[in-house]
């Protein structure tokens, strides 16, 4: 083998990448390091494995290893990276034995994601205390819930990569009967759903006044109380100073104002933070976000590494500036693109919008673009932001249900800008629409004169996303 597409990181970015120079140029060898057991699987589906929706682990791998190997990908896993040679084109790898060699490449693709952030909350290392990223902490929850007289870790799925130590001790522990959930983003607002199917008393913890802040006041104003009505304690405006252990075990949530309340497990889901410490004293640029800094094609500052995935920044839709937007799509996009680069058709790893969508009970949220006009002023915006509650469907027609829509537009261009939805019916596929104006740098008026499917059972003859357009550029004219 000489000088192959080397790729650092057996998920999304990575996978998607080595896959497409395969089918590309079939001729290039290509060699794919994970330093775990697990690739290619859908982490965005742990939390509905948690609460029992996905049957087992192995229903969320998307290529199995031998499936990996069929394409003629030379995949490694238990093998970690620890260096990279930029002069000389190597890297340095341990294997799980403790050895360590030297591979050349002729390209290199980062693509090393992100972990979960607990600082900096002291305690987090207690039993019965999880974050949600990756399959084994998935896996270790759903043990944890289980019936400790009937638990056996097969049942589990993901035979040959599941840790089954660590399963295998949590699925013999008693279930817990109250969890804490910190965090009242993405992570916390799905885990706290998949703990109330298991009847557990649910209470979840955010530091500011809001739930899924990012999705703006409208979203929040309907999901806060849904989740009270579906039996979820808020505890708004809590900051969580530290977890209290007692032999071992989590035993209870102490918050700053010094309230503490007692509980048997805790789930931290407050953020990522990308992996990048691999590429320290390479070269490598990093961006403003602490995430690696690419061009349009996805490459670094060092010349033959690339980088895509939770570990790099991409361009902003709207504003074309670099962010860190960690998102599933994101990171298979970055990384087919860079395959097509690599094998001699440039091609752009695209922008992102920071289009998102969540599920909290039976409200469906999404987000794209700039929610809050604060931020979109920053940007160097005029803002201008309207909200409105429509029909999803035609209002005679069964399983019509409130839709809430929000749009930020520029005053000065009448440029749309972002926006966000909540509803129980469809609401949150409805985000595409923005997410689509967005790309296409459309006027808010040009938004309105959009012609959308109408049809009784899918949705009145001005669809919401149009009446807030029709809406809001009736104000930004005044």
């Amino acid at each position: 083998m000489t000088d192959p597409f080397v790729v650092v990181g057996g998920d999304a970015a990575g996978l998607s990448a080595a896959s497409k120079l395969k089918r590309e140029a079939p001729s290039r060898d290509v060699v794919v390091f994970e330093k775990g057991r697990w690739v290619s699987y859908a982490h965005c589906g742990t939390p509905y494995f948690v609460k029992g929706s996905v049957e087992t682990l192995t229903d969320l791998l998307s290529l199995s290893p031998e499936e990996i190997d069929e394409r003629g990908i030379d995949l490694r896993r238990e093998a970690e990276l620890t260096a990279i040679q930029p002069e000389e084109r190597l890297v340095t790898v341990a294997d799980a034995d403790g050895s360590t060699y030297e591979q050349p490449y002729r390209e290199l693709l980062v693509a090393t994601g992100g972990r979960a952030s607990t600082a900096p909350i002291p305690g987090t290392d207690a039993d019965g205390v999880f974050t949600m990223h990756g399959l084994d902490s998935a896996a270790a929850v759903r043990a944890f819930l289980s019936d400790p007289e009937t638990f056996t870790v097969e049942s589990l799925g993901g035979e040959g990569f599941v840790d089954e130590a660590t399963v295998s001790r949590y699925g013999s522990m008693e279930p817990p009967e109250r969890v804490a959930v910190v965090g009242g983003g993405y992570v916390g607002v799905e885990m706290a759903e998949a703990f109330s199917a298991w009847d557990l008393d649910v209470h979840l913890f955010q530091r500011g006044d809001r739930l899924l802040s990012p999705f703006g006041e409208a979203v929040s104003e309907r999901v806060a109380p849904h989740l009270e009505e579906n039996g979820v304690t808020l505890h708004l405006g809590a900051a969580v100073e530290r977890l209290r252990e007692s032999d071992g075990r989590v035993a209870s949530v102490v918050c700053a104002d010094g309230t503490e309340l007692d509980t048997d497990a805790a789930l931290v889901g407050i953020g990522i933070r990308p992996n990048v410490e691999l590429v320290e004293g390479t070269g490598v640029e990093l961006g403003a976000s602490g995430a690696i800094a690419v061009d349009e094609y996805g490459r670094t500052s060092v010349d033959g590494v690339y980088a895509a995935g939770d570990c790099a920044e991409m361009p902003h839709t709207v504003t074309g500036e670099s962010v860190w937007v960690p998102l599933g799509l994101t990171a298979n996009r970055a990384g087919r693109a860079i395959g097509q680069t690599v094998a001699g058709d440039p091609t752009p790893v695209g922008s992102v919008a920071g289009t998102a969508v969540v599920k909290a009970f039976d409200l469906e949220c999404g987000r794209a673009g700039f929610v809050d006009p604060e931020a979109a002023r920053d940007a160097g915006f005029d803002p201008v932001s309207e909200t409105i509650t429509a029909g999803s469907r035609s209002g005679y027609y069964p399983g019509n249900a409130e839709t809430t829509v929000t749009l930020v537009a520029d005053r000065d261009s009448g440029r749309l800008l972002g926006g966000s939805i909540v509803g129980a019916d469809r609401a949150a596929i409805r985000i595409d629409t923005v997410a689509t104006a967005l790309e296409g740098g459309l006027t808010v008026e040009a938004v309105e004169r959009l012609d959308l499917g109408y049809a009784p059972p899918f949705s009145p003859v001005w669809d919401p996303v149009l009446v807030a357009a029709k809406v809001l550029d009736g104000s930004s004219s005044e």
